[in-house]
């Protein structure tokens, strides 16, 4: 993503709207930020309660946390919000996520991803004051090969749906940057994990089948490589660059913690016997191979360099050690 407009705000971060705040990795950047002593200020959650969504966010319990439920689409009830709340700040999570539901229908992904972008920051642009920090993924950089990674001046190559849609938000945001001269940044990360996530994603969906004797579908033969990045530490980022980040700036943040699907599904396994006291074989067992999704891109990573050289920020995380919070969220959860 080419740069806009460079350079250092003085940002109060006192009063944030998060859009998407229901959904997993929202969800988990509030419960984040109310705990840090150097956050004091007031966070607004504005989510429309889509099929993946943290119902739980909604009746969340603190003097400093307000949930509305809303569409980013509507742009008209944005800007009464914005004002009504008085906020200096737009952490932008809202999205629709899944590739393959991109695959079987990419419309609801241009309609929530880019033209919801695009309302956003049409309110912004009346109310210039406010920072917009906008939420990617590494997928807009397409796919890699064996060896090498994404940075920062990496060129734009989305190859399904969803992807493509999350690149045309990343530049409608570099335009308005530009054009405008708004406050933004903007971050990319590696696949998140962690406790909350929605059961279609790889995680949770080996976890679920594996307690339930389900088979365990694993596309092509698993060689799918990705960086896995634990989403406290994913929240942890996203604080650093609204404190110290620049505005027009673009951050990748990865773990570098790189494996393949099928890998993973064992070290998974692995960890999920060992906390319910079963053998792994009968889970293993489970394992089917399955047609590959078209498009399916072979390997993601993400030079995280530098968000931890001029931020300071670093993956914390090991896998294994994330797995096992997650395992022992998702087995808490169906008991």
């Amino acid at each position: 993503m080419a740069r806009g407009f460079t350079g250092v705000f003085v940002r109060t971060l006192h009063r944030i709207l998060v859009t998407g705040g229901a959904g997993f990795i929202g969800s988990a950047f509030i419960r984040y930020l109310l705990r840090q002593s150097d956050f004091t200020g007031h966070i607004v959650n504005y989510d429309l309660l889509t099929y993946a969504a943290n119902q739980e966010m909604t009746s969340l319990k603190h003097p400093r946390y307000h949930f509305i439920q809303g569409d980013i689409c509507n742009q008209r009830f944005i800007e009464q919000l914005l004002l009504e709340h008085e906020i200096d700040t737009i952490v932008h999570f809202a999205a629709e996520s899944h590739v393959d539901r991109s695959i079987q229908s990419a419309a609801p992904f241009i309609e929530t991803n880019v033209k919801g972008t695009l309302h956003l920051l049409e309110a912004v642009k009346k109310l210039p004051h406010i920072h917009f920090h906008h939420v990617s993924t590494d997928e807009v950089y397409g796919t890699l090969g064996e060896s090498g990674c994404f940075n920062e001046h990496s060129p734009y190559r989305p190859n399904s749906p969803y992807a493509a849609s999350k690149a045309a938000s990343d530049h409608v945001v570099r335009a308005f940057t530009v054009t405008y001269r708004l406050s933004t940044t903007l971050s990319h990360c590696s696949n998140n994990y962690g406790p909350g996530q929605f059961p279609e994603k790889f995680i949770p969906l080996m976890i679920h089948h594996c307690l339930e004797g389900k088979p365990l579908p694993v596309y092509g033969q698993g060689a799918q490589v990705r960086d896995w990045l634990y989403v406290d530490d994913h929240a942890a980022a996203i604080w650093t660059i609204l404190q110290k980040g620049k505005s027009g700036e673009v951050y990748d943040i990865g773990a570098g913690a790189e494996w393949t699907n099928l890998n993973l599904l064992h070290l998974l396994i692995d960890l999920l016997a060992e906390h319910t006291r079963a053998d792994p074989e009968r889970y293993r067992a489970q394992i089917r191979f399955v047609q590959d999704r078209p498009g399916h891109d072979f390997r993601y990573a993400l030079d995280a360099s530098k968000i931890q050289r001029e931020l300071g920020w670093k993956s914390e995380t090991p896998l294994p050690t994330g797995l096992k919070k997650t395992i022992r969220s998702y087995c808490r959860a169906r008991v």
